[in-house]
């Protein structure tokens, strides 16, 4: 908890991502190209992916390298103030890279990050192993690295992204508006939070969705995670 008396003592956080996270049905592990690129690209590269990038200020991509280049870009190997680190998202079970999510204006003296610039393939999509990746990327921020402050932001036309926001715990915020242009057009940016105060529910919300027992024979939910986190 974060109240003005246990501030008085605050000292910076740790910088995440720089451990692999392991769950029941994911694996997040820290970019490294030579490991990465290939699978990166078969899960989301190509013009079968366009889609993927339609919000994003980068992509789509139409080759490896293309994917690689930006990733070194955000991803510089002696991190700097506004640097990313990115996280390559594989099934627990295959090892098969699905995905990836990106720790992004990281501001450790705060204890304040953003999860971002996060692309999943449509095999990941609205599947076990995409809420267990966004809850092992979030329970390392507050768990292991006692961060106050996780965002989520994204363009206010990305209704996908709005939906996933709130049902992973995130509040509403805000909208900054002609906040960015991108890919020629205007985007206002819609922002979301949850804090180290907001995490304990958030936290036994996707412990209780993840669990074996909240889905039938069939593969589907038996409850929804947003009313499991209020139960």
């Amino acid at each position: 908890m974060s109240d003005n008396n246990s501030l008085l003592n605050w000292k910076p956080c740790g910088r995440p991502g720089n451990s692999v996270l392991v769950g029941d049905y994911a694996v997040c592990e820290p970019y490294q190209q030579s490991r990465h690129s290939t699978g990166l690209f078969t899960a989301l590269g190509g013009l079968d992916n366009t889609d993927l990038w339609a919000f994003m200020p980068f992509g789509p991509f139409e080759a490896a390298a293309d994917i690689d280049s930006m990733l070194a870009h955000v991803n510089p190997e002696v991190p700097t103030e506004g640097s990313w680190q990115t996280m390559v998202i594989r099934c627990a079970a295959t090892t098969e890279i699905l995905g990836v999510a990106s720790y992004m204006r990281i501001r450790e003296v705060y204890g304040s990050a953003e999860v971002g610039a996060v692309a999943f393939s449509k095999k990941l999509q609205r599947t076990r192993i995409a809420s267990d990746a966004m809850y092992l990327m979030a329970r390392h921020v507050f768990d292991d690295l006692g961060y106050r402050r996780y965002e989520w932001k994204c363009h206010h036309a990305n209704d996908a992204s709005k939906r996933a926001a709130i049902r992973f715990g995130f509040q509403y915020e805000g909208v900054f508006r002609n906040d960015m242009i991108v890919k020629g057009k205007n985007r206002d940016t819609v922002w979301y939070a949850m804090t180290d105060d907001d995490w304990p529910l958030i936290h036994t919300g996707f412990k209780a969705w993840l669990a074996p027992e909240n889905f039938g024979s069939d593969g589907n939910q038996r409850h929804r995670m947003e009313t499991l986190r209020c139960s």
